[in-house]
């Protein structure tokens, strides 16, 4: 095996093994404190331009499965472990972690002391890094262009209609890098669902005639898609919404708040986040970069339902009057716990009560 460098833009290099695509990448440095899931944060959309930190030391113990996949296809820009098991042992396992990487094409540096690295993103915030061959001392100060701007949810949405068969209400789940298990969920409540483009405005949903809509998960900063707010404002104002993680942002955005990047994120499967009405704490999964600025919503609107309990910021909004609800962890775990559920229940007790869209009054 090759040695590789993990090159931050502080100048600090980490030597390592490099396995899976042997060419170099470069992306925004990130971690995750999860402690298993790995299959299911490697494909997860949401990763896309980034390169991901394992904070758990042994990586790949249990192998890759054909079940678990969150996305046909990893989109992140490269990964950093710690110690890499080239033996796993799981009875559904089908190849190793390495093999699953070079596969995918994506680069991997292992052997690496990723509890440093931790260290300097934690007190620096999160920052640009590259995966090299050569320990050279350059990180470039822009991001290539797949790494920035909308053209990173454009690598990750579908560019068509996608339809799925439901005996019960049709939602239109809005692409912005959904997760399968988001799907799968609506489609285990029997939903029929339509996966439909970032790009699809109110004009074209209506020709679909949702019940209701959930916005999704997806990378990168929500305001590169400022030119959708009105169209996002629009669909809320007239169909039973639901927005999740980059949906919950996009959202509040829409309706004149604003957002702020987070030092190092919230990476994880056991973020506590406290339901405001009943005081209950639920152990959350999440993965994202920016938040809802506090004091930035409009309290006559919206109201707010969910706080972190680490850094008491914004996780969930109520609209008022109008049948919206966002969150801004992942209720549909995967990895992770599950503890949240209830709130694609919610959304679907919303859209019977409210009846979908009333398209003779929607403009």
């Amino acid at each position: 095996m090759e040695t590789g460098y993990l090159i931050l833009e502080t100048g600090d290099i980490f030597e390592g093994i490099m396995i899976g695509k042997n060419t170099g990448s470069t992306g925004e440095v990130v971690f995750n404190t999860s402690m298993t899931g790995y299959q299911e944060i490697l494909t997860d959309p949401s990763y896309a331009g980034q390169i991901i930190t394992f904070c758990y030391p042994l990586i790949g113990n249990y192998g890759i499965n054909s079940l678990d996949n969150e996305s046909i296809s990893p989109h992140l820009s490269g990964v950093v472990i710690s110690d890499l098991c080239i033996t796993p042992s799981h009875y559904l396992a089908t190849t190793s972690f390495a093999e699953h990487l070079t596969n995918a094409g994506i680069p991997c540096i292992a052997g690496v002391d990723t509890r440093a690295i931790v260290k300097k993103i934690r007190n620096n915030g999160t920052m640009r890094g590259v995966i090299s061959k050569t320990p050279h001392k350059s990180v470039p100060t822009r991001l290539h262009e797949s790494s920035f701007g909308t053209s990173l949810i454009n690598k990750v949405s579908t560019k068509t209609i996608k339809e799925h068969a439901g005996s019960g209400p049709h939602i239109a789940l809005v692409d912005y890098g959904y997760k399968k298990s988001m799907l799968h969920a609506l489609l285990k409540a029997g939903c029929r669902v339509s996966v439909v483009p970032f790009t699809t405005t109110f004009s074209d949903l209506k020709s679909l005639k949702p019940d209701g809509v959930m916005f999704s998960n997806g990378p990168g900063d929500p305001m590169t898609l400022a030119s959708m707010f009105p169209e996002i404002k629009k669909i809320t104002e007239h169909i039973p919404s639901l927005g999740i993680c980059l949906g919950h942002q996009v959202i509040a955005l829409a309706y004149g708040a604003t957002t702020n990047k987070l030092l190092f994120g919230h990476r994880g499967g056991n973020h506590p986040v406290k339901e405001i009405a009943s005081g209950k704490v639920w152990i959350t999964p999440q993965n994202h970069g920016y938040v809802v600025t506090e004091n930035s919503i409009n309290e006559e609107i919206f109201s707010v339902t969910y706080r972190n309990v680490n850094d008491h910021s914004i996780e969930g909004l109520k609209h008022k009057k109008l049948p919206i609800e966002t969150v801004q962890f992942h209720p549909e775990g995967h990895p992770g716990p599950s503890d949240t559920e209830h709130i694609f229940k919610g959304f679907l007790d919303n859209v019977k009560q409210s009846g979908g869209i009333k398209y003779a009054t929607a403009t």
